[in-house]
């Protein structure tokens, strides 16, 4: 018989990490994938009923304390939010939305993420990314859709709570993912860690 109990990708391999780069993981966060014309007046209902303006920007992010909206497309965003949230946030969308065409899919169970933080975060994440991750080029309140580690991951750069990154990465993909992560950290940690 299976296993119901939710493990996280990291739970198996801890590791110090005190230093220059710190790993956790965020589990089980809300993710719906938001389909909509943001030109149809029903987008601004949505953005209402979310609580927060659906980015237009290219590979832009806007946060609240409780919840994100990635850019992914022209009518397309991924909505991330707090465990648990997901029918009460799709609700409120199709409601938002009436008659409008729109489409909301949870995706929650496909991506795990990563948080990625520390002063040398920026550099840990170069060794496998091909974008350029310098502050002045890859700010917060940015995302892409890259590889890292010849992973496709959704990059988001954050600057609250504190400065690092989300790397939402498909659930299959995350205990590799943990593995390089882990190794590449090797290097920035302290010898008595």
């Amino acid at each position: 018989m299976a296993d119901p109990t939710r493990r996280t990708a990291l739970a198996a391999a801890t590791r110090a990490s005190r230093g220059a780069v710190r790993l956790a993981e965020l589990p089980f966060l809300t993710q719906l994938d938001l389909r909509l014309d943001p030109k149809d007046p029903a987008a601004d209902a949505v953005n209402r009923a979310l609580g927060l303006d659906l980015p237009l920007e290219p590979n832009s992010a806007v946060h609240t304390s409780s919840s994100s909206a990635l850019w992914l497309g022209p009518d397309e965003w991924l909505l991330l939010g707090r465990p648990g949230t997901q029918r009460k946030t799709e609700a409120s969308i199709r409601e938002a939305a009436g008659d409008a065409p729109v489409s909301v899919t949870d995706v929650s169970a496909q991506r795990t993420t990563f948080l990625v933080s520390g002063p040398r975060a920026r550099d840990l994440l170069s060794h496998g990314c091909s974008l350029d991750l310098h502050p002045r080029a890859f700010t917060p309140r940015r995302c892409a859709q890259t590889t890292l580690a010849r992973t496709h991951i959704t990059l988001v750069s954050r600057d609250h709570p504190s400065p690092g990154f989300w790397l939402l990465v498909r659930s299959s993909y995350a205990p590799y993912l943990t593995n390089w992560l882990l190794d590449a950290t090797t290097e920035y940690l302290r010898p008595d860690a």
